[in-house]
């Protein structure tokens, strides 16, 4: 979606990424000013987006990004709609709900299409913010254990800068983005696309909507509803089925890795 935007729209983009709640509480004509842009083409956005009008898209930005943004009013959601207090039985349920949806966002071509991505990478960096800092943990682990050349991002802009310095044509950026695009995501999508790096992004329901587009976009809602308590479960069924399918396609590689990998950790333990 973000790839087929005018120059116009993606300074709209970016402005409501940056201050959504000043455009959830505004209008159409209070955007346009502060983006220097026509009136229109906030009207032509939210249409484009596949809103009726230009309030319906400030209903829904109000709705991701006021709403989400308050941790207190996810959890006192998710507490009231568990029935006779069963907190277990209502997680159950929506993990079951949003992985049972999985399907319809997701086919094993893209899956296959991104695995093969990282695998042909030289070297594969990881950046992620808040929570899914967890994801790229467990990412950076699973990869290194495959014998991949992998780098956490980690720190303010300079600490970025400093990382990203030697990124080529040959190396892959893998994003894991939730609820709001992090404020160094669009400079490292833009560098890495500079370069000619590939990248992949690992998101929720905002992913259509990041901007600058990755190349390669792995995305599906997660489980609950937008007012409400979220969890990793569906990234993280991504992210799993993305690394096997990349042990799938190197599978003699990976298994000899893997069985040298158990005879090191037998040994460092046995000591």
């Amino acid at each position: 979606m973000a790839e087929n935007l005018t120059r116009a729209e993606r300074l709209l983009v970016r402005e409501v990424i940056a201050k959504p709640r000043d455009v959830a509480l505004g209008t159409a004509s209070s955007l346009a000013q502060r983006t220097r842009v026509h009136e229109a083409t906030a009207s032509r956005l939210a249409k484009k987006l596949g809103f009726e009008s230009y309030a319906e898209f400030r209903d829904a930005i109000r709705e991701e990004f006021i709403v989400k943004a308050d941790p207190a009013t996810r959890v006192r959601n998710t507490l009231a709609a568990a029935q006779n207090g069963d907190i277990l039985s209502e997680l159950i349920g929506r993990e079951i709900e949003a992985l049972t949806a999985l399907p319809e966002y997701l086919d094993s071509s893209r899956i296959s299409e991104a695995a093969q991505a990282l695998t042909s990478a030289r070297r594969i960096f990881i950046f992620a913010r808040g929570n899914a800092a967890t994801l790229s943990t467990m990412l950076e682990r699973r990869l290194l254990r495959m014998g991949g050349d992998v780098e956490v991002l980690s720190g303010d802009g300079r600490d970025l800068a400093e990382q990203i310095l030697g990124f080529g044509a040959d190396d892959m950026l893998v994003s894991f983005v939730f609820r709001r695009q992090p404020r160094h995501y669009a400079p490292l999508i833009e560098h890495a696309h500079s370069v000619g790096a590939g990248t992949l992004a690992i998101s929720g329901s905002i992913g259509p909507a990041l901007a600058p587009a990755p190349k390669l976009l792995l995305s599906a809602p997660r489980s609950g509803s937008n007012d409400s308590f979220q969890t990793l479960t569906v990234p993280m069924a991504i992210t799993n089925a993305l690394v096997l399918t990349m042990a799938q396609m190197n599978q003699d590689t990976t298994l000899e890795r893997l069985e040298t990998l158990g005879k090191l950790i037998s040994n460092f333990e046995s000591r």
